[in-house]
């Protein structure tokens, strides 16, 4: 059956819905290109490291952009293990963060094998947390499960078999690519998802268990590869029934940090505190954990 999309032509830096035709089988591809690039070149991040971010910053984007109201959902992942927290933050708007704290010589550690560490080994013993914030007048919406499989998208479909019920299949693959100038850091994801079964729709196992079978196809450096439209991708899995792609929504790096926000954090502090915060030229110097920007403030700004 012949593609169909309402898409544009495009192929970086996006999210997108997409559904099998006459299949109760949906899904969402994400394409991260120059912005992702963005994220994991703000830090020196150990390759390990930076591929698990770049999958972090994949899945938010696939699970964020299922949100039919305008808010955010924050990706989180923490352990015991050399990397104790991977965290990506992603809005709406498609405004797009993240951030993981490591250590070094403990990532190092588990990289001198034939194969890269995965989640489980970079992470250990901890949890795997979606939080999705409705904004300041609603409650946040938070589910929790304990780290399980080698693979971040083996823990988003944990969490997503325990926390929604929903039969989930996760594939993100996190890549550099050699330009003219440098290599540059690509993402891609792609989640599948089984719509249940009901009265009229009858049983839906026979559909989802083709649908995984083509599944299983999918390479990960289709994902990332940016000679492979979303389109091409998804025609090359699923032309016998056809798939229809549905608008993409942009993807952007961004960060909310600010000089306001800082100036507030500081005043949380007790003066003393703050204090010992100032260096020898007399300013307070903040650095954002995110984007690695750093705030120079004036003690007597705080004050005031």
């Amino acid at each position: 059956m012949p593609f169909v999309t309402d898409a544009p032509p495009a192929a970086d830096d996006l999210v997108a819905a997409f559904q099998i035709d006459g299949q109760p089988v949906r899904g969402r591809i994400a394409r991260l290109g120059g912005m992702v690039d963005d994220i994991l070149t703000r830090h020196d991040y150990p390759q390990a490291v930076a591929n698990l971010l770049g999958e972090a910053c994949a899945l938010a984007a696939l699970v964020g952009a299922s949100l039919k109201f305008e808010g955010r959902l924050i990706l989180q992942a923490q352990g015991d293990g050399p990397v104790t927290y991977v965290v990506a933050d992603y809005d709406t708007t498609g405004a797009l963060r993240g951030y993981c704290r490591y250590d070094a010589e403990r990532v190092a550690e588990v990289s001198g094998g034939f194969a890269a560490p995965g989640a489980k080994t970079l992470l250990g013993q901890g949890v795997f947390i979606m939080t999705v914030d409705q904004g300041p007048d609603m409650d946040r919406y938070q589910g929790v499960t304990p780290i399980e499989g080698e693979t971040l998208a083996l823990c988003a479909e944990h969490y997503f078999a325990q926390s929604e019920q929903v039969p989930t299949r996760v594939r993100l693959a996190v890549g550099q690519v050699q330009t003219d100038a440098e290599p540059s850091w690509r993402a891609g994801g792609l989640i599948l998802q089984n719509v249940a079964e009901d009265d009229a729709r009858g049983s839906t196992r026979d559909a989802w268990d083709t649908a995984q079978a083509l599944f299983e196809t999918l390479g990960e450096d289709e994902l990332v590869d940016p000679r492979i439209a979303p389109e091409r991708l998804l025609f090359r899995l699923f032309h016998e029934d056809g798939v229809r792609l549905f608008e993409p929504a942009p993807l952007r790096a961004f960060c909310r940090c600010s000089k306001d926000r800082i100036e507030t954090v500081l005043r949380s502090f007790p003066a003393s505190e703050r204090a010992e915060m100032v260096e020898a030229d007399g300013l307070i110097r903040v650095t954002c954990e995110y984007c690695s920007r750093t705030y120079e403030v004036e003690p007597d700004d705080i004050e005031a």
